[in-house]
């Protein structure tokens, strides 16, 4: 006989396991990472063409819609960029290594974005007739915000790191 799970255990088990993830995220920040700026733009254009793909396949109807979507890259775009600011790159002065290390308001951006998603998601599944909206455009616009945070974050550090590098160079001379 199966038995209904507790409420309680239908929320606990993924705070736990976001905790955790969280957790190791965090140790993970900690350390310096090498940043290479040849490869910044792998994410961002592998996360495009899924994007892009789910956009061809089912195209959104009518104005609003693209509207929606164009709204939801506009906001991963700010978010991105802020984010891009957020993480610390370093050169070396003898070798022009560079190196990335994220901020902890990187962390919490992924929290905001993590609880929002959530909030979001509970609000379009009760209201979602109400407001028209169907869950393929729901995803798609996350799709396009998600687009639009790797795409500028990664500008951003790309910009920056030109920038820093440029300075070392000089410096050096």
């Amino acid at each position: 006989m199966h038995q209904p799970s507790s409420p309680l255990l239908q929320y606990l088990l993924p705070a736990v396991i976001v905790v955790v993830v969280l957790g190791l995220r965090m140790m993970r920040m900690r350390r310096a990472r090498r940043l290479r700026l040849e490869t910044l733009w792998i994410v961002p254009a592998v996360y495009a063409g899924i994007g892009a793909m789910m956009l061809a396949t089912q195209p959104p109807q009518g104005a609003i819609a693209w509207a929606l979507i164009a709204a939801g890259f506009a906001a991963g775009a700010a978010i991105g960029w802020q984010r891009g600011r957020s993480i610390h790159i370093s050169v070396d002065p003898e070798t022009h290594q560079l190196d990335q290390r994220a901020s902890p308001f990187t962390m919490i951006l992924l929290v905001a974005l993590i609880l929002f998603r959530a909030g979001l998601r509970s609000v379009a599944t009760a209201e979602a007739a109400a407001w028209h909206l169907s869950a393929a455009l729901i995803a798609d616009v996350f799709v396009a915000m998600v687009v639009g945070l790797l795409a500028l974050t990664r500008l951003e550090m790309y910009l920056r790191s030109k920038r820093l590098l440029d300075e070392a160079r000089r410096m050096r001379g």
